[in-house]
């Protein structure tokens, strides 16, 4: 048990979630399997970005971002919204970038230090 954990805290990890959570998680972290996916998520963190962005950005195919956008968006990581004849994507509140940042700041653990984020 960490320093920071007290009684409460530890007492819920002594039982298990219920299945649908643990089977939606899953899927959330099998979405995050994927280095393009890791990447387009990283940027809707941080702001709305249509999918010719999104793919400059990331150097994919358009197509192939929509695909993964689809993915995202299925597992609830990412939402849209209209502006026009345009579709924004973002990350689907602070939990998300909670999740991603704690993720890259365990992998920074191995491979070295990331640049400073919110």
């Amino acid at each position: 048990m960490y320093a920071r954990d007290d009684s409460a805290t530890a007492a819920r990890w002594q039982s298990l979630p219920p299945a649908g959570h643990v089977e939606a998680a899953a899927g959330a972290f099998a979405m995050l399997a994927d280095p393009t996916r890791l990447k387009l998520l990283w940027l809707l963190c941080g702001a709305e970005h249509d999918v010719t962005g999104l793919a400059v950005a990331v150097g994919a195919a358009r197509p192939a971002v929509s695909q993964h956008l689809a993915k995202l968006r299925m597992t609830g990581l990412v939402g849209t919204r209209r502006d026009g004849r345009r579709v924004l994507y973002r990350a689907r509140g602070g939990h998300v970038r909670t999740l991603l940042a704690e993720a890259l700041e365990a992998a920074a653990h191995t491979v070295g230090d990331l640049p400073e984020h919110d």
